[in-house]
């Protein structure tokens, strides 16, 4: 166990382990390679990226989470984009 005399500011702390974060594909899901486009962002700071892999599997990310992101067949999101375009989830504005 080490004893710290001096502890650092919680900012020096978050920094430290960040720094040390490695992404690594959730269980299951093995690592790819995305070509990820530039990032659409709307008001504020939300910004959202489209990406295809070397397969075609396509994939919606957050600029806030590169780590995290939704993939499934190109149709199906294009069908999941064509129905929030057309109203689908107005509902949760």
């Amino acid at each position: 166990m080490n004893v710290i005399t001096d502890a650092p500011s919680v900012t020096d702390s978050l920094t430290a382990i960040t720094d040390s974060l490695t992404v690594i594909a959730p269980a299951g899901r093995p690592a790819v390679e995305i070509d990820w486009s530039e990032a659409f962002c709307s008001e504020g700071a939300n910004c959202f990226r489209f990406g295809l892999d070397d397969t075609g599997r396509a994939y919606i990310g957050s600029t806030l989470t590169p780590g995290a992101y939704v993939s499934d067949s190109a149709e199906a999101l294009r069908a999941l984009i064509c129905a929030v375009k057309a109203g689908a989830a107005d509902h949760l504005l």
